[in-house]
């Protein structure tokens, strides 16, 4: 006799999160809503069971309830399928130039993304020979205001919005560099749209300073960010003109008109 997935003993959160798969599974392998009966039938899993964890996938958005008592995939998977596409995208598109950039000036290369109040280093280019040790690994995070590319983020931002993320992080510093006031920050911003690039000058770590200019999509919406990092007394303004040439020629590649 086969057993039933909810009455197999299990850690209760991986069971859980077992459970989850199971059921995403069975609502992907239609395009029309599933009642409840019918979910329960595929997955074995008793009906209240079921029930309660659809519910709680419904809360964020992960599931659609079209009708009472129906289920379908929802639409937070799609943004945030949508999100993941963008951001292989970029790296596959980015990876050769910034190599290429690298060669040149032989400091690290770094490509950022935006994930909420933070940015996420997704791909560097860099050697040993740079002279420089990696500031912040593949993956890693930091706060948009203490970093050139978060900076290029918050410069595309409205002043309400970034009035709102200063009241949400508090501008914490890590450095006595750092901009941890709203109106030297305002002014940081603002700069940064006139220039069409930004700096972080020891704002993150001592010792480090960096250059940053964005990466556009097809819509004409930053993206991402392109930087350079090099230790404080070393950053060479003539870099700039070629990191910025970069950034636009993946833009270009992205399908942004007008790069």
């Amino acid at each position: 006799m086969t057993r039933r997935p909810d009455l197999i003993p299990s850690h209760p959160s991986v069971q859980v999160i077992e459970r989850i798969f199971t059921l995403m599974d069975v609502l992907a392998s239609r395009e029309d809503a599933l009642s409840l009966k019918e979910i329960s039938q595929k997955t074995g899993l008793h009906p209240s069971t079921a029930h309660r964890i659809l519910n709680d996938l419904a809360l964020g958005r992960y599931v659609d309830r079209p009708e009472p008592g129906s289920y379908r995939l929802g639409m937070r998977l799609l943004e945030l399928g949508n999100l993941v596409k963008g951001r292989l995208s970029v790296r596959d598109t980015a990876l050769g130039p910034m190599r290429e950039l690298h060669k040149l000036i032989q400091q690290p290369v770094n490509l950022s993304v935006r994930q909420g109040d933070e940015i996420v280093y997704v791909e560097r280019a860099y050697s040993e020979r740079s002279g420089m040790q990696v500031v912040r690994a593949i993956g890693g995070h930091a706060p948009l205001h203490l970093t050139s590319v978060g900076k290029l983020f918050l410069a595309a931002d409205d002043p309400q919005r970034v009035r709102a993320y200063a009241t949400r992080t508090g501008l914490m510093g890590n450095t006595p560099n750092s901009l941890t006031q709203l109106s030297a920050l305002e002014r940081e911003l603002q700069q940064c749209r006139q220039l069409g690039s930004a700096r972080d000058n020891e704002e993150l770590e001592l010792g480090v300073r960096c250059m940053a200019a964005g990466i556009y999509d097809d819509q004409g919406k930053l993206v991402a960010g392109l930087s350079i990092s090099a230790p404080a007394d070393r950053l060479d303004e003539g870099w700039l003109p070629k990191l910025q040439a970069t950034a636009n020629s993946i833009s270009h590649a992205l399908g942004c008109p007008g790069k």
